[in-house]
């Protein structure tokens, strides 16, 4: 017993004392945008100039109310300029240490004073970290006095060239945290790691004044502490060396996207007698990756595509500080579009991001900032430097890039490999560099091209850009198909996660998106989600199902196929339910009848093969089937639908007597009268003209009209035919258009339709007019709840779906869904409204439907993202428009994106009933 309790206070005692020469961190500042410290501030122009004042730091001083918003370029106040004083005590027991301050990042030169003394030369650049020894100029019996000195405008012109010149918003401010880090005096400065798939372990430990004869130690161990392996030694040979710990690791899990294994290592530095003096612990990764020439990119010697987004750091309120929440929540929404790549644009992220990257599965490019301009190799050098010194050991960096779009400084790509002992790939984003084709923005007939004659690694770095509603999901169906084509394909990244929306305090609030510059996101400003968040989920779900209808001998065989690089798909499992949907009139939801649940099948990454459900005899009694795929983790992968069956048009009710039907007319209109509706109708044009019930009038309108069609009446036809009344417009031959409305007593208001078009055309089918003001919403039965593009039609589900009236455009206001648009596989749709709601079924699917037209967006310099519709206001099609890039027009982004063909003069024929009641 008391040897047990000998044992376990010396283990204590260890323990404490392993942790007494752990760094130690003081926090000057807060740590994130939710938790931050108050310092004083003095700015020289813009708002709030000219006088002391309190600042929280990290922050933008401009979304602290201080200073002038740039985007592009410091076009007003370029020599804006902040001054920051904090004072702070640093503990007695710090006099025989060594101590750091260190600045996460200041926008965008900084000088620093402790007391009175510069901390060192002034730091250039924007986005990374940086430190000083501030030891010997430290109070350690009284308050110190940190002062900083922050320019917008850096005074190495190539920095401003670099980060101050460039497509985003350009903030100033310490926006990162600042802390001091305290450090025995003999101590591990930094470690690099180099751990591969195969198990080998490399390891290069940085020491500060540690003697000759001391040991450096290193312990792999799990997240949980429990050790892995044998503990790797090497004696130091001398001070201020690299010191190498080498180690080979069997059976060791590895770290890829879709399992991101993760260990930790302590190093330890130990004098000759086996003292501890210093101990450091970092997360790392087993895993290898490396581009193949002339073949793909590859993890753990498995070739991987990335599926990929380029992403700004960036919160509307706070600019680009930001939160470790906030970090991982978009790491969540990135792998939620079953996305297992981003890249950093166009410059290093918080720490946060990337250690969310590790631990939920990542591949990333991160980024030295060169937005079409470079810096300058003096400079340049240390910023590589500070960058991969920093990330180096983040096992999601799969890839450097050496700034962007021809801010390229050639002299700079070699000393990535000088601080990265992995060596990993450096590329030139846009550039046919080192092996890689990075072509941003190709059309389709580049990428056409490139699978046909491209003898480099092809994954455009930026692609799909997101304007407005416009690319992301649209076209990218026919891009990824085809860029799966190349033989050296690597897959590619969109532009871009977010709109970089900005909340202007000069402005009360309003959030500034600069025209058509920074609406680019598959998210709005605070994440809101746009319809191409579920097209891009469906396209690059890792299970791929192409059944679009379920087929008339439909047995419950589902063929599927695993795109997932290293998962099978006995790793997954599947949730299937059959489901009734609720009639216009009906106010509860849609109940599921029937459902289960399905183990994952096996099959390999690449394969093919039937997963069966396990169908109850009567599922065709119900209307929809749903299937759902979830993930190792238990997270969703992607959920279909398909329609079962066409809903049985609702008979009116028959104790209502049936009632004789009533014509009046006159030169201008004929009006019908039956089961205490009224219709009128134009006998100049033959439209419908208004609608009356016991309610209130309706003011449909205008209608049926062939869409993108002028057509002239030639005859006005109307006749009694048995118990119906039939109104039958007869149009001139070249229209090609046949129309018949069939009234009865007893039954819903019918109209049959024909038309035929040959050629190009935007769009197909009938349409009506209906005022704007008086539409407040719509329900319908069929896929929603996201409008559609001809070249976005992925990404919706089947079901009964309401949604209120808004007049959001996309990028400019952020109510999602949007409201005006065209909606697929309609089979019935109430148009909710302020006079008397009404509702019409269609006859089959695939019947498109237009809800108004959306307005053109306000920072659109083009049509490329404002498709064509119809003259109406609500459509019944067969055919719709697709919508193009900010760069690109619809018919430069694949088969999908070009205009409705119909080559010989087919007739397109459709019925309608309208229940007005």
């Amino acid at each position: 017993m008391i040897r047990n309790l000998f044992l376990i206070a010396v283990t204590a005692l260890l323990s404490l004392q392993a942790i007494a020469q752990d760094t130690q961190y003081q926090y000057l500042s807060g740590t994130d945008k939710d938790k931050t410290v108050t310092w004083d501030f003095l700015i020289n122009t813009g708002m709030k100039s000219g006088s002391w004042n309190k600042i929280q730091v990290p922050s933008n001083w401009e979304q602290q109310g201080f200073g002038t918003y740039n985007y592009y370029k410091d076009t007003q106040n370029p020599e804006e300029t902040g001054q920051y004083k904090y004072k702070f005590k640093v503990p007695r027991s710090g006099a025989d240490k060594e101590i750091f301050i260190v600045f996460e990042a200041a926008m965008t030169e900084a000088e620093i004073k402790i007391n009175g003394k510069l901390a060192g030369p002034i730091h250039q650049g924007g986005f990374y970290t940086f430190q000083y020894n501030i030891t010997s100029l430290l109070n350690f019996n009284d308050e110190n006095l940190l002062e900083v000195k922050v320019s917008k405008q850096s005074t190495d012109k190539s920095v401003n060239n670099a980060e101050r010149k460039a497509d985003f918003w350009l903030f100033g401010g310490i926006f990162r945290p600042v802390y001091l880090k305290i450090y025995p005096k003999t101590h591990i400065d930094r470690i690099a790691i180099d751990a591969k798939a195969n198990g080998s372990f490399n390891l290069d430990a940085y020491t500060e004044n540690a003697v000759a004869g001391s040991v450096a130690k290193a312990q792999v161990q799990k997240l949980n502490g429990e050790k892995v392996g044998v503990e790797i030694s090497s004696k130091i040979i001398g001070q201020n060396t690299v010191t190498a710990l080498k180690g080979q690791f069997k059976e060791v899990k590895l770290w890829n996207a879709e399992s991101p294994n993760l260990y930790q290592v302590v190093v330890t530095l130990n004098d000759a007698n086996g003292r501890l003096i210093h101990r450091t612990i970092q997360k790392f990764g087993f895993r290898t990756a490396e581009l193949r020439p002339h073949d793909g990119f590859y993890v753990n010697n498995k070739k991987v595509i990335f599926k990929g987004v380029n992403r700004h750091s960036e919160c509307p309120e706070s600019g680009r500080t930001l939160s470790k929440t906030l970090n991982i929540a978009d790491v969540k929404l990135i792998k939620e579009m079953n996305m297992n790549a981003v890249r950093m644009s166009h410059y290093p992220p918080d720490p946060s991001f990337l250690e969310a990257c590790d631990s939920l599965g990542l591949y990333v490019i991160n980024e030295l900032t060169g937005w079409q301009a470079k810096y300058d190799t003096e400079v340049g050098t240390k910023l590589v430097k500070e960058l991969v010194v920093r990330d180096v050991n983040h096992p999601s960096i799969v890839m450097w890039a050496n700034g962007n779009e021809g801010g390229f400084n050639f002299n700079l790509d070699t000393l990535y490999s000088k601080y990265d002992n992995q060596k990993r790939l450096v590329i030139h984003p846009w550039e046919r560099f080192n092996g890689t084709d990075t072509k941003h923005y190709p059309d389709y007939n580049y990428v056409v091209n490139t699978v046909l004659y491209g003898n480099d690694v092809f994954f455009p770095t930026e692609f799909m850009h997101g304007l407005h509603d416009g690319g992301h999901g649209a076209g990218l169906d026919d891009f990824w198909s085809m860029m799966m084509k190349h033989p050296y394909a690597a897959g590619g990244f969109l532009w871009s996660f977010a709109d970089e929306g900005v909340t202007r305090l000069d402005r009360n609030g309003e959030m500034d998106i600069q025209g058509n510059a920074a609406p680019d996101g598959i998210l709005g400003p605070h994440r809101e989600k746009e319809g191409s968040f579920y097209t891009i989920k469906e396209i690059w779900s890792p299970v791929q199902i192409a059944m679009k209808d379920l087929p008339s001998n439909f047995d419950g065989k589902v063929s599927i196929e695993n795109q997932y690089s290293f998962t099978n798909l006995n790793q997954c499992s599947f949730e299937w339910r059959l489901s009734k949907l609720p009639n216009p009139a009906a106010n509860n939801q849609q109940s599921i009848v029937a459902s289960g649940k399905i183990k994952g099948i096996t099959l390999s990454p690449g394969e093919k093969g039937f997963l069966s459900i396990p169908l109850p005899a009567n599922w065709k009694s119900n209307d929809v089937l749903y299937l759902t795929a979830f993930d190792a983790f238990k997270q969703e992968i992607y959920t279909w639908s398909w329609a079962i069956k066409i809903p049985a048009l609702p008979l009116i009710n028959n104790a209502i007597t049936k009632s004789k039907i009533e014509v009046s007319e006159n030169n201008k209109a004929l009006t019908l009268s039956v089961d205490g509706i009224s219709y009128q109708f134009d006998k100049k044009t033959g439209y419908i003209q208004n609608v009356r019930n016991a309610k209130s009038e309706i003011s449909i309108s205008g209608g049926p009209a062939l869409a993108g069609v002028k057509c002239e009446l030639k005859e006005f036809k109307h006749y009694v035919s048995v118990d119906d009344y039939i109104i039958e417009p007869v149009y001139n031959n070249e229209a090609k258009f046949k129309v018949k409305w069939i009234f009865s007593s007893g039954k819903h208001a019918k109209l049959d339709y024909e038309y035929s078009v040959s050629g190009e055309v935007d769009f197909m089918g009938i349409t009506f007019n209906y005022p704007e003001e008086n539409i407040t919403g719509m329900k319908w039965e069929g896929n929603g709840p996201y409008r559609v593009w001809k070249n976005r039609l992925k990404g919706t589900t089947f079901g009964v779906w309401n949604n209120d009236f808004n007049n959001t455009i996309t990028g400019e206001s952020w109510k999602y869904p949007e409201f005006k648009g065209y909606y697929a596989n309609v089979f019935w749709v109430t148009v909710k409204n302020k006079q008397s709601p009404f509702t019409v079924y269609t006859s089959k699917k695939g019947t498109f439907f237009q809800m108004l037209k959306p307005q053109k967006a306000a920072g659109a310099t083009n049509n490329n993202t404002t498709p064509a519709f119809p003259d109406g206001d609500l459509g019944f099609l067969d055919g719709i428009s697709a919508i193009g890039t900010k760069f690109q027009a619809a018919e430069k982004l694949g088969p999908q994106s070009q205009k409705n063909i119909q080559l010989n003069y087919t007739w397109n024929k459709g019925s309608l009933w309208f229940d007005f009641r």
